[in-house]
């Protein structure tokens, strides 16, 4: 029967129907973003903050739980570990430092710089010796022994505090050694010092165990202080866009909350880190986060710096293409749902 005889009621049926099925003038039906079973974030233990509150807080379970996503929050123990899993596509997303970021970006891995996890200006690293320790300045430590994970911003921040005193981190004898191990060892008097984060190493001078001999945040300079950053793996980026910007728009959304809970927050990392709260207020001097994900022009060129210092270092090979490496498109599309949320 010719469509035109068909009674109103019946066309209208096959319109809906038509439409349904997404073949009304040939169009094909709206697909809907593709979504993944499960986003894989991974940080150096114990995390960096806006990891830790997303954790504690069960931030983006909230937001993908109900897409039916899961959320799988690792620690590796130095961002080497973490990058190496990013590249490789073992994880998904990283919260991690500069050093381990820039080299893994210099390698033409497959992965995309969308954010920032943070850019303190204290740079928290300390170089602790035993109380008793005749050690009394970093020149002291030509041909000592010194415990730190290489690779990561506390051996590039070590390097540079070496070389402002006229030495070098080829003038000391560096074993690669992760706190949990380099606490005990400088105990027993097997290493003389400790490179590490603040948070850890404020711990074993709390306890009387050590005695800073060097402070970064005090005695450092501050071009040292070089964003840490959120990276994706290009794959996943490329195959679930709507859903990095998703997760940078919780991580603004956290950083906004941490900034407006400032006691709240540290209490939050003093109990999820374990680290003393003397050392957390010393690293988040005046409860400032610096938590904001945007990457400006000035953070992009605190990188290219420390880009230039590891490659002079020996701590990198290859260049960083920042015009392929950079994408602030998910920042944007995140900042603007924020925006339009409010």
């Amino acid at each position: 029967m010719p469509l035109a005889s068909l009674p109103r009621r019946a066309i209208l049926r096959l319109a809906a129907l038509s439409l349904a099925l997404g073949v009304v003038a040939g169009t094909p039906a709206l697909a809907q973003p593709a979504k993944p079973d499960v986003i894989r974030i991974g940080s150096t233990a114990p995390g960096h903050l806006k990891f830790v509150l997303f954790r504690n807080q069960k931030l983006l379970e909230k937001e993908f739980g109900p897409d039916g996503i899961k959320i799988e929050l690792t620690t590796f123990d130095g961002g080497s570990a973490a990058s190496v899993a990013l590249g490789s596509g073992a994880i998904d997303v990283t919260y991690i430092g500069n050093n381990p970021s820039l080299r893994l970006g210099a390698s033409g891995a497959d992965v995309k710089l969308v954010g920032l996890s943070s850019w303190v200006p204290s740079n928290e690293t300390l170089v602790v010796v035993k109380p008793d320790s005749p050690i009394k300045t970093l020149a002291d430590l030509k041909g000592k022994r010194v415990a730190y994970l290489s690779g990561t911003v506390r051996h590039s921040t070590f390097a540079k505090a070496l070389e402002a005193e006229g030495a070098s981190i080829n003038d000391v004898e560096s074993l690669n050694i992760g706190i949990e191990n380099s606490g005990p060892a400088l105990a027993r008097g097997d290493v003389d010092a400790i490179v590490e984060s603040t948070g850890p190493a404020q711990k074993l001078v709390d306890a009387g165990q050590a005695r800073v001999l060097f402070d970064a945040g005090v005695s450092g300079k501050p071009e040292w202080a070089v964003p840490h950053l959120i990276s994706v793996n290009g794959d996943f980026a490329r195959t679930y866009p709507e859903i990095v910007e998703r997760l940078l728009k919780v991580d603004i959304e956290t950083a906004r909350w941490a900034d407006a809970h400032p006691d709240e927050t540290i209490a939050i990392f003093v109990k999820e880190t374990g680290n003393s709260e003397n050392a957390v207020r010393a690293t988040y001097a005046g409860s400032k986060f610096y938590q904001d994900p945007n990457i400006t022009p000035q953070a992009i060129e605190a990188l290219k710096g420390e880009e230039r210092f590891m490659a002079e270092a020996g701590l990198l090979k290859g260049t960083v293409d920042y015009d392929t490496w950079v994408d602030r498109s998910f920042y944007e599309a995140a900042a603007a749902q924020v925006a339009a949320s409010n």
